[in-house]
């Protein structure tokens, strides 16, 4: 199986979780199944993104802050990163 083939996720939800899914997926003309993938999707995201953890000295620390209060240099690497699509949207 590739990583672009379709696979089968199975879940038991309550009557009343379906039908609030679903009220939810028509508001957004998604079906179901695009609405529910799109929010664990985004749900894991954020869970993974939150979890990242590093541990700096007290210098360097202060320096990494410095870095990220200063604002961004303009120029032609900071055009590409912007530009490039984050892992999950590709």
């Amino acid at each position: 199986m590739t990583q672009t083939a379709p696979i089968s996720i199975n879940i038991r939800a309550k009557a009343r979780q379906r039908d609030l899914i679903d009220q939810a997926a028509a508001r957004l003309g998604r079906s179901r199944s695009d609405f529910m993938l799109e929010a664990a999707c985004n749900k894991a995201e954020d869970v993974l993104l939150d979890q990242t953890f590093f541990v700096l000295e007290k210098n360097a620390f202060a320096a990494f802050q410095a870095m990220l209060d200063a604002p961004p240099t303009s120029g032609e690497r900071l055009r590409q990163f912007l530009a490039t699509k984050s892992p999950w949207d590709k």
